[in-house]
C-alpha cells in the first residue's frame, strides 16, 4: 500500500495528511491560535482536593482547572511489592502527540489506591503532565507519571522497567530491542520501545536514549527556576510530531510546501532518523499542495454528518459530548436476492466505512453504532470480524462489544483531543446551535486558498473578493501580510468589499 505524508505549513495553519492509495486516511490540523498541549509538562498548584470522587484539581496555569485522578497520582498504589514499572502497560499507542503508557482508570478499578486526601493537599506543587486536551466543557486531564517520547524510545523517569509495543510482533525482534535497551539503560530508570524500532540499530537507539535523558535534566532544572502555574516542558509542534509519530518506513515520501518547515524537518531527521532523510520533498509548484491531491475536496466532505456507500446505503454520525452515534441505513440499496443478504451486505460495507471515518475524524470515547437488525448470528459475527479486521489500521486503542439483539455494538476509541470537527467548527450561530458552520478563520483561510488557486489559474491583475463584514474583518486585520504576500505572490491586486446580506460561509470572487 501506497502511504504518503503531505505537510500544508503557512503562517497561521498546520494540516498534516495521511494518504493511503491516495485516499485521505488521517487529518490534524494545529493552528497559532490554538496549539495543542497534549503532552507539556507543568508545574501545578493543588487547587481542591476531592475524597468522594478520588481526584484532585490542578491549576496549571491554564484557563479551566486540570483533573488529576487518584491512579496518575505518584505513590498511590497500596499494591504489595508494586513498583512503578509493574504499572506500566506493556503497549502504547502511536499517536501524534504523547503516546500514553500507563493503564487507564477502568483498567485498575480492582487496584488499591492510598485516599487521594492522603496523598495531595491545597496549595501543594506538583509536576504534572497533559495527557488529554480539554474537551467540551472540561479541563484537561493530566498525571504525575511523566514520559517523554523520542522517535524510538518513550523514557518513563524512575520506572524501572522495559516495555515493548505489541505491534511488533516478532519474537526474534522484540527480544532484539530489549537486550539492546536493557544493557545502556540507567539504573531504576524505565523506557517503553516504540514500534518505530523495528529494525533500529543500537546506535539509533543509544542516541535516542541519550537525547531523552538530557531533555528530563533540562525538565527538571526547569523545574527548580519555575513559578507554580507555569510551563515547564512543551512538546514539539505539530510538523515535528508528525515526523517523529507518523513516519514509519511503509510511507514513501514526505511533501512540504514551506521552505521553513523543511529545513525544521530535515535539521531533526539529521538528529534522529538520518536514514529517511531521502523521503522528504519540498513542494514548490504554484498550485497549492492540498488542491494538487486532491485533499481539499475530501476534507469538506469529513463536516458532513451523513457519508454515503458505493452500494448506495449511507451512514449517519452524530457527535455529542458524551458519545457518538452512527446510524446505518440501505438507502437506495435495495439488493438482489433476499432481505437477509441485502441487510449482510450493507452492514459489512458499514463496518468498514465507520473504521474509516472513526479514524479520519479522530472520534474518541463511546461510539454506539446501530446496524440493519440481523437474524443470523453468523452474519453478525461477520459484520463484528469486519469492524474488528477494520480497526487494526488504526493507531488509537479501540476494544469492541458483541453485537447485541438490537443490531448495537457498543465501543470505545481512545480520546486524547477534540475531533476534526470540533477543531474546525463552531456551533452555528444560524440554527441556535443545532448544526454546525465553519469557523470564522476556517472561512477565512478558504478564501485565501480559493483566490490563490483563481488568480494563478486566470491571471487576473485585480481580484475583487465579497465576504461577510465578520470575514472582513479577519481578512483585513489578523490575516492582511498574508494577502499582501499573496499579492506578491500572485501578481495581482486584491480588493476585499464587506457585504452584510452575505450568510457567513457564502463569498464571491471576480476577477479583472
Amino acid at each position: 500500500m501506497e502511504k504518503k505524508l503531505i505537510l500544508n505549513d503557512t503562517r497561521n495553519e498546520t494540516r498534516v495528511a495521511l494518504l493511503e492509495e491516495g485516499v485521505l486516511a488521517e487529518f490534524y490540523v494545529e493552528r497559532g491560535s490554538d496549539s495543542s498541549i497534549l503532552g507539556n509538562i507543568y508545574k501545578g498548584r493543588i487547587n481542591r482536593v476531592l475524597p468522594g470522587m478520588q481526584a484532585a484539581f490542578v491549576d496549571i496555569g491554564l484557563e479551566r482547572a486540570a483533573f488529576l485522578y487518584v491512579a496518575d497520582v505518584l505513590g498511590a498504589s497500596r499494591e504489595p511489592g508494586e513498583s512503578i514499572g509493574d504499572r506500566v502497560s506493556d503497549s502504547i499507542e502511536d499517536l501524534p502527540g504523547i503516546s500514553t503508557v500507563y493503564k487507564p482508570p477502568h483498567e485498575r478499578a480492582e487496584e488499591r489506591y492510598a485516599p487521594i486526601d492522603e496523598l495531595l493537599v491545597e496549595g501543594q506543587e506538583i509536576l504534572v503532565q497533559v495527557t488529554k486536551e480539554p474537551i467540551g466543557t472540561k479541563g484537561a486531564r493530566v498525571t504525575s507519571y511523566i514520559s517523554l517520547p523520542g522517535r524510538y524510545l518513550v523514557y518513563m523517569p524512575g520506572a524501572g522497567h522495559v516495555g515493548i509495543s505489541r505491534k511488533i510482533e516478532n519474537e526474534a525482534e522484540r527480544q532484539r530491542l530489549k537486550n539492546i535497551v536493557a544493557s545502556n539503560i540507567p539504573e531504576g530508570e524505565g523506557f517503553i520501545i516504540r514500534t518505530a524500532s523495528m529494525d533500529a540499530d543500537e546506535g539509533e537507539l543509544k542516541s535516542d536514549m541519550k537525547s531523552l535523558l538530557k531533555m528530563w535534566d533540562s525538565v527538571k532544572l526547569k523545574e527548580k527556576k519555575a513559578r507554580p502555574m507555569s510551563l515547564v516542558h512543551q512538546d514539539i509542534d505539530i510538523t515535528l510530531r508528525a515526523i517523529r509519530d507518523m513516519l514509519s518506513p511503509d510511507i514513501t515520501e514526505v511533501v512540504i510546501d514551506s521552505p521553513e518547515g523543511y529545513e525544521k524537518i530535515m535539521s531533526f531527521m539529521k538528529d534522529f532518523m538520518i536514514s529517511m532523510k531521502g523521503k522528504v520533498t519540498l513542494y514548490e509548484q504554484s498550485e497549492p499542495i492540498f488542491d494538487h491531491y486532491d485533499i481539499e475536496i475530501e476534507i469538506d466532505d469529513i463536516l458532513g454528518e451523513k457519508v454515503w456507500l458505493k452500494s448506495g446505503g449511507y451512514i449517519i454520525i452524530e457527535t455529542t459530548e458524551a458519545l457518538t452515534v452512527i446510524d446505518v441505513n440501505t438507502g437506495k440499496f435495495t439488493g438482489k436476492k433476499n432481505l437477509e443478504d441485502t441487510i449482510l451486505k450493507t452492514n459489512l460495507e458499514s463496518a468498514r466505512e465507520v473504521a474509516y471515518q472513526l479514524r479520519l475524524r479522530n472520534i474518541g470515547g463511546i461510539i454506539i453504532i446501530d446496524f440493519i437488525d440481523m437474524m443470523r448470528q453468523e452474519d453478525k459475527d461477520k459484520v463484528y470480524n469486519t469492524l474488528e479486521e477494520a480497526l487494526k489500521k488504526d493507531r488509537s486503542v479501540t476494544r469492541l462489544t458483541e453485537i447485541s439483539d438490537l443490531g448495537l455494538l457498543e465501543m470505545t476509541r481512545k480520546r486524547i483531543r477534540n475531533n476534526i470537527v470540533k477543531v474546525m467548527c463552531k456551533p452555528c450561530e444560524y440554527c441556535e446551535g443545532r448544526g454546525y458552520l465553519k469557523s470564522k478563520e476556517s472561512i477565512s483561510l478558504d478564501i485565501l486558498r480559493c483566490i490563490e488557486k483563481e488568480s494563478l489559474a486566470m491571471k487576473a491583475e485585480e481580484v475583487i473578493v465579497q465576504v461577510h463584514p465578520e470575514i472582513s474583518d479577519i481578512l483585513l486585520d489578523s490575516l492582511f501580510i498574508d494577502i499582501e504576500e499573496l499579492e506578491k505572490k500572485c501578481a495581482t491586486a486584491i480588493l476585499i468589499k464587506p457585504v452584510s446580506s452575505l450568510h457567513m460561509e457564502d463569498y464571491h470572487i471576480n476577477l479583472k
